[in-house]
C-alpha cells in the first residue's frame, strides 16, 4: 500500500480512479507549495476571501444547525464559507476529479472508508502537516482515518450497529433480555421466540457494502480477521447466520434486505430483534411498541466490534499553501468540544471524544448503549487495510449471499472468497 507522502507536496500524485474509486487508478502530477518550501500551514490565515466546504449532507439546507455552524465557523475565521453538498456516492468522484484539476475544496467532509482512497491518491493533507489536534479523539475512531501510519482528518462523529429488541415479543416468549450475552444465549432466545409463534431476528445481508457492514460485527465478534476470511472463526460467523435461516429464526428476506427494509420488518412489531444503527432511534420511538437496545454480543460474550460509520473533516491539497492556515481554523472550529455536541446531535452521531460522549449520556441516557457500542467499534479500513478493504468486502458479501441462499456451504463460500482476494 502506497501512502501519500508527508514530506513535501511539490509533486503530489493525484488519483483519478473514477471508474474504480476503491483503488485510485490513473495518476496525474499536480504542482503545489509545501510547508517546507512556501507558506507553512501554521502561518497567519489569509484575510477575508471565500473558502469552499464540501459535505455529504444534501438533506440539510441553510436553515439547519449544520449549515449555521459552517457559516459561524467561517465568520470566526474571518472568511465567507461556500458550501456544496453531494450525495455520498458522488462526493468521492467529485473530490478525485477536483484534485486532478487543481481546484479541490478547502475543506471536505468525507465518509470514513473513503479516507484511505483519497489519501493514497494524494488528495488529502495529514493532520501532522496542518497541525490539527487529534489528541482527544478515541483511538479506535481515529484509526478509520489513517493510512500508511498517517492521519488524514478529524472524525466529526460516529455511528454503528446494535440490536434493537421488542419487549412484548420477548415477554411472550419468556425471554429475559439480560440472559442474552453471547451467540449461544442469543440463539436460545430466538428458539424460544419461534416456539412461541413469533418471529426472531431481521438484518440486512444484501449483496452490497450494506451487507458487509451488517455482517462485520458477527465476523469480528467471532475473532476473525479480514485478511483471512476462511478461518474457522470467519466460517463460524457465516454458519451462525445460515443456521438462523435454516431454522426459521431469521427470514429469507434478509438476503435482499437493505438496512431500511430490515428496519421496516422490525417496525411491524412482529420481530424480537433487529440489527440496525443509531440512525433508527427516531423511528424506534415512533414504532408504537416498547423497545430496548443491547450491544451485539461476541461469540464468547462481551461486545462485538461493529464497524464505524460517520465522516471525517479533512483538508485537501491546495496549490496555494497560504490557504491551509484558515482551513485549519475552520476544521478546528467544526470539531471543537464546544461545537461537537451540536454537530453530533444534528447528525445523530456519537461524539468522537469522551467528554462530549459523557454529555450526550447525561442529556439522553438512552445513548449509553450506543456510546458503549462506538467505544468497541472499529473502522472498516483499520488494521492498515486502507484501499484493500473494498477488495475484501465484495468477496465477503458474495460469500454470505452464497451461503444464505444455499448455493454453497459456509466453508466453501468463505474459501472461494479468500481465493478471490488472493
Amino acid at each position: 500500500m502506497t501512502a501519500a507522502r508527508s514530506s513535501g507536496w511539490s509533486r503530489r500524485t493525484l488519483g483519478v480512479g473514477l471508474a474504480v474509486v476503491a483503488a485510485a487508478g490513473c495518476l496525474a502530477g499536480c504542482s503545489t507549495t509545501t510547508p517546507e518550501n512556501g507558506t507553512a500551514a501554521t502561518g497567519q490565515p489569509s484575510a477575508g476571501g471565500t473558502y469552499t466546504i464540501w459535505d455529504p449532507y444534501p438533506q440539510y439546507d441553510k436553515t439547519s444547525e449544520w449549515v449555521k455552524l459552517l457559516e459561524s465557523c467561517g465568520s470566526q475565521a474571518g472568511v465567507t464559507v461556500e458550501r456544496t453538498a453531494f450525495d455520498t456516492s458522488d462526493l468521492t468522484n467529485k473530490a478525485l476529479l477536483a484534485a486532478q484539476q487543481g481546484n479541490a475544496p478547502d475543506v471536505i467532509v468525507i465518509d470514513n472508508p473513503v479516507i484511505s482512497t483519497l489519501a493514497e491518491a494524494g488528495v488529502l493533507t495529514t493532520t501532522e502537516e496542518n497541525k490539527l489536534d487529534i489528541s482527544a479523539i478515541s483511538p479506535n475512531l481515529i484509526a478509520a482515518g489513517q493510512s500508511g501510519g498517517k492521519t488524514y482528518g478529524v472524525p466529526i462523529g460516529a455511528n454503528t450497529l446494535a440490536l434493537y429488541y421488542n419487549k412484548a415479543v420477548l415477554d411472550e416468549a419468556g425471554v429475559d433480555i439480560a440472559s442474552v450475552k453471547d451467540w449461544v444465549s442469543l440463539t436460545a432466545a430466538l428458539e424460544k421466540v419461534k416456539a412461541a409463534g413469533e418471529k426472531g431476528i431481521t438484518f440486512s445481508a444484501i449483496g452490497t457494502e450494506e451487507g458487509s457492514f451488517q455482517f462485520l460485527p458477527w465476523f469480528w465478534g467471532s475473532g476473525a480477521q479480514l485478511t483471512k476470511l476462511d478461518s474457522a472463526e470467519g466460517v463460524s460467523a457465516v454458519t451462525l447466520w445460515t443456521d438462523w435461516l435454516k431454522k426459521g429464526y431469521a427470514p429469507n428476506s434478509v438476503i435482499n434486505n437493505t438496512q431500511t427494509t430490515s428496519w421496516q420488518e422490525f417496525a411491524s412489531g412482529d420481530y424480537a430483534f433487529a440489527e440496525n444503527g443509531t440512525w433508527q432511534l427516531a423511528n424506534a420511538k415512533q414504532a408504537g411498541f416498547e423497545y430496548g437496545i443491547i450491544p451485539i454480543p461476541g461469540k464468547a460474550g462481551g461486545t462485538a466490534a461493529a464497524p464505524t460509520g460517520g465522516e471525517f473533516v479533512s483538508i485537501p491539497v491546495q496549490q496555494d499553501a497560504a490557504r491551509y492556515a484558515t482551513s485549519q481554523r475552520l476544521v478546528t472550529c467544526l470539531t471543537s468540544t464546544d461545537n461537537s455536541f451540536t454537530t453530533v446531535s444534528t447528525l445523530s452521531y456519537i461524539a468522537p471524544t469522551e467528554q462530549v460522549q459523557a454529555r450526550q449520556i447525561t442529556e439522553n441516557p438512552e445513548l449509553e448503549v450506543w456510546v458503549a457500542a462506538v467505544k468497541a467499534a472499529k473502522g472498516r479500513t483499520s488494521d492498515d487495510l486502507g484501499t484493500k478493504y473494498p477488495k475484501i468486502s465484495e468477496p465477503m458479501w458474495g460469500a454470505v449471499q452464497a451461503a444464505l441462499s444455499g448455493a454453497k456451504s459456509p466453508q466453501q463460500a468463505m474459501t472461494d472468497a479468500q481465493t478471490a482476494i488472493q
